[in-house]
């Protein structure tokens, strides 16, 4: 009997979910969880054209101050983002960096804020068919860093609040009660989303790179929220956090050209 190894059989194929195929994409991928959000990162590339569209991933792949830069959206959940990350490294990409909204738990935490993840706390069950419960889920420290610092160089020119911390990726949406909420808000934790756990545990058994930045779209603790309008503040920091990956993105290939890579 030989049991099935899914990473084996696809590497280096034409991927079973994002339809993308070696020389499809990048070394750098930007992870949307909207597929609409992947039209909105293209007009910021230089010659983007549409690679694949199939279930929740849509991919376009361009090029932002000569680099090849690719953008995939994941869809909702740790579930899909960690299918995104699997077929996207099967077929050549390094870098990964989800550029998300997020719910923020701090009561100084404004709409339209960019949070920067350092670390995630895995209250999602994606991870666990990777690692265990006590590994923790981590951005890569040197792209972290360099994200960082562009964010803090480019904060008074784009003009919105910066915070770095601990986020939360959860399962559920509707499933936060309002002492989960207090909970998180008590052990210090900046933001809560849904995919960045999951994002980092792969990318780490992958041997890859990941980060994470966050636009704010509403507030858990002030309550002030917007469901039923459009978020203006969020679309204005998902245009900033776009902004702010692609110049991150630069900045990291001269620091790496400089070191000899």
């Amino acid at each position: 009997m030989s049991i099935l190894n899914k990473v084996e059989v696809t590497l280096g194929k034409i991927q079973y979910h994002l339809r993308v195929k070696p020389g499809d994409v990048g070394k750098y991928v930007l992870l949307p969880g909207d597929p609409a959000r992947s039209d909105r990162v293209a007009k910021y590339l230089d010659n983007a054209r549409l690679i694949a569209n199939n279930r929740e991933y849509r991919t376009f792949t361009g090029y932002y101050k000569g680099i090849q830069v690719s953008v995939t959206s994941t869809g909702i959940g740790c579930p899909s983002a960690s299918i995104a990350v699997e077929e996207l490294a099967n077929v050549g990409a390094e870098v990964f960096i989800r550029i998300g909204s997020s719910a923020a738990l701090q009561p100084h935490i404004a709409l339209g804020d960019l949070i920067i993840s350092c670390g995630s706390m895995k209250n999602e069950g994606t991870s666990r068919f990777y690692v265990p419960d006590g590994f923790p889920a981590v951005p890569d420290f040197e792209f972290t860093s360099v994200l960082i610092d562009t964010a803090r160089r480019l904060k008074e020119k784009l003009d919105y609040g910066l915070h770095v911390g601990i986020c939360a990726s959860d399962d559920s949406f509707y499933g936060e009660t309002q002492e989960w909420i207090q909970k998180l808000t008590a052990l210090g934790i900046t933001n809560v989303e849904m995919e960045s756990s999951a994002i980092f545990t792969v990318a780490h058994m992958r041997q890859k790179k990941a980060a994470s930045i966050c636009a704010v779209s509403g507030n858990l603790v002030t309550g002030e929220v917007v469901y039923e309008t459009e978020n203006t503040r969020l679309v204005e920091g998902w245009n900033k956090e776009i902004q702010v990956v692609l110049e991150t993105i630069y900045n990291y290939e001269q620091i790496r050209k400089g070191q000899g890579q």
